[in-house]
């Protein structure tokens, strides 16, 4: 294996993993809890269905899934993990953290586990991290997960939030790989300005949960719309960009785009400012809503299962959350295409029309 002159290591993915509860809620279904329409949320943001996790599942159960599938595409077994990063805004609980009990229940014996706080980037940054680790010599296997249970968070009587978001998980094994290929950059910021744009208002320690709380819905997301869609697509534009520069690409070198899967609006106007083609940006929006920091580490699973993405591909990855922070990455792929596909997901397409 090669490596830099200054002894930083190649960093790529070696294996993949996703998982995504068994309800389905669809559009109907919504209809006939709160007043919307199929057509109403088809048209604003892409979605039709979205995957609610059962009520014994916790987020640890769902990511559990998903990194014992990554785990195995590497052929690395749990105990020689060395650490786990995960990334949520749902963790089981505040105390212990979820990456703690996800290490208990995977086996992961040895593992340093910990979870990051970076909303829908999460994935990203956890990505970013997990590469300086494996770059630096630090740690040799590096299991990072995106899961959300955001049903648990959603206020079903807000029609503006209650239609966007789903429940899931997805998982990436990063590792020692040859200079040149995996992982060239990672782009990541955050604006702390722009925090109360999207809030769970209540809960810890700025606004202990109490009665008030309660009554006033106060531990339910709420989100400002129309101020997140012109950041969402500028910034998610310019971080693309900037990795692309990095690894010497231009954004027309991108052979795949996975943005994260927000809203079909915002997919399209980073697609259009990125001068991308349809065919090269994955969309799944549609059967899973916005799944947060699970959304980037699905749809890769789905590309690599499908066959979607080949060794030598140009990949970047994008995406912007609540704090507010944004990233992006830029990597050339290295996994031989898997199959066949062992996600319970349905197999996957590179763009499902949304009419």
């Amino acid at each position: 294996m090669t490596q830099r002159p200054d002894g930083i290591r190649g960093v790529t993915i070696t294996g993949t993993g996703m998982y995504v509860p068994d309800r389905v809620l669809t559009n109907h279904d919504l209809e006939q809890m709160v007043e919307t329409s199929d057509e109403w949320i088809v048209e604003r943001t892409g979605i039709r269905e979205r995957r609610i996790a059962a009520p014994d599942q916790a987020s640890s159960d769902l990511a559990l899934i998903a990194c014992r599938r990554a785990l195995e595409m590497a052929n690395v077994d749990a105990a020689d993990v060395d650490q786990i990063v995960l990334a949520t805004t749902t963790p089981d609980r505040i105390l212990p953290s979820c990456a703690c009990t996800l290490q208990q229940k995977l086996g992961a014996t040895k593992a340093a586990a910990y979870d990051m706080f970076a909303a829908c980037t999460g994935f990203i940054y956890g990505l970013g991290l997990a590469r300086g680790l494996v770059g630096a010599g630090i740690a040799d296997r590096v299991l990072v997960v995106g899961v959300e249970t955001l049903s648990r968070i959603v206020d079903y009587t807000d029609r503006n939030t209650c239609v966007l978001f789903g429940d899931g998980a997805g998982a990436a094994l990063l590792q020692a790989c040859d200079t040149g290929v995996g992982v060239h950059a990672v782009d990541m910021h955050s604006d702390g300005e722009l925090g109360e744009v999207l809030e769970v208002p209540a809960g810890i320690s700025k606004n202990p949960a109490s009665d008030r709380t309660v009554a006033a819905h106060e531990h339910y997301i709420r989100m400002q719309g129309k101020k997140l869609f012109p950041f969402a697509v500028r910034s998610m534009e310019d971080s693309t960009r900037r990795c692309a520069l990095q690894a010497g690409w231009s954004p027309a070198d991108v052979d795949l785009f996975i943005p994260h899967q927000a809203n079909m609006r915002i997919i399209e106007g980073v697609r259009e400012r990125l001068g991308l083609p349809e065919d090269r940006v994955y969309v799944n929006i549609d059967r899973y809503g916005n799944t947060s920091s699970a959304s980037i580490p699905i749809a890769l699973d789905e590309c690599v299962r499908s066959g979607r993405l080949k060794p030598g591909d140009k990949l970047a990855m994008a995406a912007f959350g609540g704090g507010a922070t944004w990233g992006a990455s830029a990597m050339t792929w290295t996994i031989p295409v898997q199959r066949p596909a062992t996600s319970s997901a349905r197999p996957a397409k590179v763009r499902e029309a949304v009419s």
